[in-house]
């Protein structure tokens, strides 16, 4: 009988080590045979992604690869802060669990904070909640125990000071105050494209803080809105960096040190369903932020308070129950990511106000990430990933790069009067645009595997945003607005626009391209048919699916037989050829918004 080593490990190491060449000598073999002749580094190449910010994400990372890129990390709580700003980081507790209001809605604040949300988050001012009905809304709210977050725009002087008198009113410990003040001068007029208010006030009241409430911070440098302008994870971050030092200098200027000044900001970053990039976009912001502290002379300042929000950019108002799949997934990414707070947008926040079940889906997508999946148990749990660690390490290059631009061009304020700012962001929301519309980037239950049957989810209007600065874009705009059309047309003709899917040959021949076209039209609301004739179809366009070979042999027979039978427009699901009476062809990597909506107006959809 052969008795096995007690180690486990000699077994292994009597096998000889594969060279990378070897490997990539593999997948040319498999290239090979998708008709792709390629070896060595091309056919490597030839697997990989390129992403935003011109970051390339290989298909295989070694340690050689990261001992070739990535600076030594650290550990949690010193500097530079890539696994965390705090030695215990979330092992305690797990993440601070933040909640979102905008309405003066007490029983829904109650119920969030007695189900398992940690502090909350409220929009005040403007078409929030009113300044005057904060007391209200915070009414049984054990003040010591659940930290508040401000967003009150350029209404934050009064919310502050209101908060600040309720803490002395219900006798709150100043060491007891937790939470945010909110200012965020730079962030409101990105969002508004108005001046910023008064960096003085707001340096009083990062004073105050200092001063007299050690939990407490003043300011909040959100990236929201250049994420939601469409900016790239680079440009999120290196704006927030921008802003961040345009605060240390009003800061240090009223007289606070570069000390007092870091513990007086916040920062608030988007968390996407892209849950590397996500977590390599947290990881880098400590790190470039303890970067900046450095330079300030207070390196031991650097380390970073983060608020992660799941994105709003990635939430579809067509078959919105998939959302609650985004925000799990963009939750776990800024959990693994070492934020300290994370706020789960509801499944429905693109359409109105989130009913009750949606807010206790949202709380308990952290309570099941924190409590069953045990993420919170480890911190960095990414931190050795080779992928994780190069990409960390690249995206932190890209953003310092694009926060030396702004800095170039006079600052955050500057770059954003001048439109410098706008003009970056909106090129890289162009190219992410064409992706989406040729499918390149899928968003599934929009222009992947749509629902057209859906029965629509109601919900009352959410209080306006600001507007007048930077837009704010969604991932399914173009497709919401097709299927906006098609909803118009179903509601006063009673039927949806229709196409005929004309199969022929053997099922094996066209069942792929008649489902490819079938999400293809349906993404643009048009309904296809597939049974039965085409004269009994009532379309008035038709789109033949089959094989290569049989689309040489008998497309434009096909086509013919249909023109005669009344169709007025033939399209071809294949790749551009010469097929006699075909008008216009579907393909895989096709525009497919501005076909549909050329679809849309033959058919007489306005």
């Amino acid at each position: 009988m052969t008795v096995l080593p007690d180690d486990g490990l000699t077994l292994a190491s009597e096998f000889p080590e594969a060279p990378h060449e070897q490997w990539q000598h593999l997948v040319a073999g498999v290239l090979r045979k998708s008709g792709k002749e390629l070896s060595g580094d091309a056919a490597e190449d030839a697997l990989s992604t390129l992403l935003e910010d011109g970051l390339d994400v290989r298909p295989l990372y070694t340690a050689a690869t990261a001992r070739e890129t990535a600076p030594g990390t650290g550990l949690p709580g010193f500097a530079p802060f890539v696994r965390g700003g705090r030695a215990e980081g979330n092992t305690l507790a797990g993440w601070d669990v933040r909640q979102r209001h905008l309405t003066a809605d007490n029983d829904a604040v109650l119920a969030d904070l007695e189900n398992g949300v940690t502090s909350l988050w409220l929009g005040v001012g403007g078409t929030g909640i009113p300044v005057a009905s904060l007391a209200t809304v915070l009414d049984g709210v054990y003040l010591d125990l659940a930290p508040v977050a401000l967003d009150a725009g350029d209404e934050t002087a009064a919310a502050a000071g209101l908060l600040l008198g309720l803490y002395e009113e219900r006798g709150v410990a100043d060491d007891a105050a937790r939470g945010n003040l909110g200012a965020d001068p730079l962030g409101h007029e990105a969002r508004t494209g108005r001046p910023a208010y008064d960096l003085a006030s707001v340096a009083g009241l990062a004073r105050r803080c200092a001063d007299r409430y050690p939990g407490l911070r003043a300011l909040t440098v959100d990236a929201l809105p250049y994420h939601e302008a469409g900016g790239s994870a680079a440009q999120e971050l290196g704006c927030s960096l921008a802003t961040g030092v345009a605060y240390l200098r009003g800061l240090t200027a009223a007289g606070l040190s570069v000390a007092e000044a870091c513990a007086q900001l916040e920062f608030r970053y988007a968390a996407t369903a892209d849950q590397f990039l996500t977590i390599a976009k947290l990881r880098a912001a400590r790190r470039l932020w303890a970067r900046v502290a450095e330079v300030c002379g207070a390196p031991d300042a650097g380390a970073q308070r983060q608020h992660a929000v799941t994105s709003t950019v990635m939430m579809t108002r067509r078959d919105p129950w998939v959302n609650m799949l985004r925000t799990t997934v963009a939750t776990l990414a800024a959990g693994v990511g070492g934020a300290d707070s994370v706020t789960v947008l509801p499944f429905d926040d693109a359409l109105g106000l989130p009913d009750a079940f949606a807010r206790r889906i949202a709380r308990n997508t952290s309570t099941v990430l924190i409590e069953e999946s045990h993420l919170s148990r480890v911190i960095d749990p990414a931190g050795g990933s080779w992928y994780v660690e190069r990409l960390t390490d690249e995206l932190a290059h890209a953003a310092w790069e694009f926060f030396q631009l702004i800095e170039r061009a006079g600052g955050q304020e500057a770059a954003l009067r001048s439109g410098t700012v706008g003009e970056r962001l909106a090129e890289t929301w162009s190219a992410r645009s064409r992706k989406l519309a040729t499918r390149r980037e899928p968003i599934t239950g929009v222009s992947e595997f749509p629902h057209l049957t859906e029965k629509p989810v109601d919900r009352a209007p959410a209080p306006e945003q600001p507007t007048g600065g930077l837009p704010r874009v969604r991932r399914d705009e173009a497709y919401e607005a097709l299927r906006a059309r098609s909803d118009a047309h179903l509601a006063a003709t009673g039927a949806r626009p229709r196409v005929y899917l004309a199969a022929f040959g053997p099922a094996a021949a066209h069942s792929a391209r008649v489902s490819f076209a079938a999400n293809l039209f349906q993404a643009g609301g048009i309904e296809p048919v597939t049974e039965g004739t085409f004269e009994e179809s009532g379309a008035r366009e038709v789109c033949l699916c089959s094989s290569d070979t049989l689309y040489a042999e008998r497309a434009g027979t096909v086509a013919a037989e249909l023109r005669a039978a009344g169709a007025e427009h033939v399209l071809l699901a294949g790749r551009p050829g010469d097929h006699p009476g075909v008008d216009s062809y579907l393909f895989a990597g096709c525009d497919a918004v501005a076909l549909l909506s050329t679809a849309l107006d033959r058919m007489g959809v306005s």
